[in-house]
């Protein structure tokens, strides 16, 4: 969980969540938002593996903080949740960043490895939204990483498929239901391979800031990034 002596001693600042940071995307998201004058809360799957980048954050002069998180457990994703809320007072932007690419075409994927990546990948979405929605208030936003792999899955990955088609599905009804609140949620869709051409960890977050940051008017729960 989080270590005590990095929480800061207010709430006045606006949070930003990451749920299944990393190096990459999720880091960059973070950089954005903290140029924002946001206090970023980086999750991984270990703390030891979340601490490194909230420190990296912090060096460069942002607020952040790492926290292990076990998106395959719903009531730990719950707890942690919950946890940031309760010691910031408040959560604006949760970013749900998870996947798991597992190679395996449907002729090798057990149900049982299915099952487990679409509970990283797609289901951990909803106990964390659940957790956050007491401290989530008029203008926060729910930002989920998309993939062109909800609509065209490599078939030697085909876990990544169902998780990124799920959890698009599952953010367009949790728009609906927390709009009238006037809390959104938005999928980026990442039409190319991250990390490549346009698609740099750079581009991508500067497209995932933009949608979340985007005026209420108007507002979709899907956007494209096609670089």
């Amino acid at each position: 969980m989080i270590p005590a002596d990095s929480r800061p001693k207010t709430a006045t600042a606006p949070v930003l969540l990451v749920l299944g940071a990393g190096p990459g995307v999720g880091l960059s998201v973070a950089r954005l938002f903290g140029a924002d004058g946001y206090t970023a809360v980086l999750a991984c799957r270990l703390p030891e593996e979340a601490e490194p980048l909230a420190e990296h954050l912090r060096e460069q002069g942002f607020p952040a903080e790492g926290a292990g998180v076990d998106l395959r457990d719903p009531a730990h994703v719950g707890r942690l949740v919950a946890e940031v809320g309760e010691r910031h007072g408040r959560i604006d932007v949760l970013h749900f960043n998870p996947s798991i690419f597992r190679e395996a075409d449907p002729l090798q994927l057990s149900v049982a490895d299915l099952i487990e990546d679409f509970t990283v990948g797609a289901a951990a979405l909803l106990p964390a939204v659940q957790a956050a929605r007491p401290f989530l208030a008029d203008g926060a936003r729910v930002l989920v990483t998309g993939s062109a792999a909800a609509d065209k899955p490599w078939h030697r990955a085909a876990s990544l498929g169902v998780q990124k088609a799920a959890v698009r599905n599952l953010v367009t009804s949790l728009d609906a239901t927390l709009a009238p609140a006037g809390i959104r949620a938005v999928a980026v869709q990442v039409n190319g391979v991250l990390g490549e051409g346009a698609c740099t960890r750079d581009r991508v977050a500067a497209a995932l800031h933009a949608a979340a940051t985007r005026p209420a008017e108007g507002w979709t729960p899907h956007v494209a990034y096609d670089g």
